[in-house]
């Protein structure tokens, strides 16, 4: 057993150990191996498929996870990111939906209520629009139309794209409020519970995931959502600007805005909060 693979083992055992009831697996989704982590909740509730932001392997969802107390998660690492490995070709929002969906069919859900942060807000649009008999309602989380959003600050969009946040905690730790925002200005020791999570992603890997969205947008589509739809954002997010998801919030017929007090992050930095906020979401009865 290589050095690397042994620290990946004995950081999943640890995880494991804090959060008993999340249970993670290797998934052959035709052809290409997922790592996939699932939560088991409360008889007869919808599952709740989750898309992560850029880079995240998904132990950085687990306390997020946790704090939605009974309702059934299901989280996975895209192909090239966090345990699993990098695809055999390039693929697009599409064909990752395409593979979510295969995934939902192998673990035996033929309907799932669907959210994502960041990047992964995008994947969830697409997802909705694919596979509208599929997806009951939707959560996007401090995300965006894609190629037509408002864009954060240069400097700040510059920060995000290289994978170094990823790769290097101290470097993620210095810059960590002003990519993020909210509580990492008030509270610099969060950022390193974030970052002890954090398994490095491969350049290759990143990479991917960037040009996986290049040109990509959901306006066209939007209008044509049915799903019920939570929008979160929050007031101090220097990559994605409010704006974005008061566009969003415009453009789907059943939206909800929810403006949050806080940064990017705040999914993890206040995952109770937020997990009440989307249980009760989910929970209201659906037309």
């Amino acid at each position: 057993m290589s050095s690397t693979t042994k620290k990946v083992r004995e950081a999943e055992a640890r995880a494991a150990a804090r959060y008993g009831d999340i249970t993670t697996q290797m998934i052959d989704v035709k052809g290409q191996k997922l790592h996939v982590a699932t939560k088991p909740g409360a008889p007869g509730r919808t599952p709740l498929l989750m898309f992560n932001g850029i880079g995240a392997n998904l132990e950085l969802g687990f306390p997020f996870l946790e704090a939605l107390g009974d309702t059934p998660t299901i989280l996975f690492d895209v192909p090239g990111v966090g345990g699993s490995p990098l695809p055999a070709l390039p693929y697009r929002p599409a064909s990752l939906a395409r593979m979510a969906k295969n995934l939902l069919e192998i673990l035996g859900h033929d309907q799932v209520d669907v959210s994502g942060v960041s990047w992964g807000g995008g994947l969830a649009q697409q997802f909705a629009h694919q596979y509208p008999r599929i997806c009951r309602k939707l959560v996007l989380v401090a995300t965006s139309s894609g190629w037509t959003m408002v864009p954060g600050k240069p400097n700040v969009l510059s920060k995000m794209a290289s994978i170094k946040r990823y790769t290097d905690k101290g470097y993620m730790r210095s810059i960590a409020a002003e990519i993020y925002g909210g509580d990492f200005r008030s509270d610099d020791t969060l950022i390193g519970a974030h970052a002890a999570g954090m398994r490095p992603s491969s350049n290759a890997g990143y990479m991917l995931q960037l040009l996986a969205m290049t040109g990509w947008t959901s306006v066209p589509f939007l209008w044509r959502l049915k799903q019920p739809t939570l929008i979160m954002s929050g007031l101090d997010d220097p990559l994605i600007p409010v704006a974005n998801a008061k566009l969003l919030h415009r453009l789907i017929p059943k939206a909800r805005l929810e403006l949050i007090d806080n940064g990017h992050l705040f999914v993890v930095t206040r995952p109770q909060e937020t997990a009440e906020m989307v249980e009760s979401f989910l929970l209201e009865p659906h037309d």
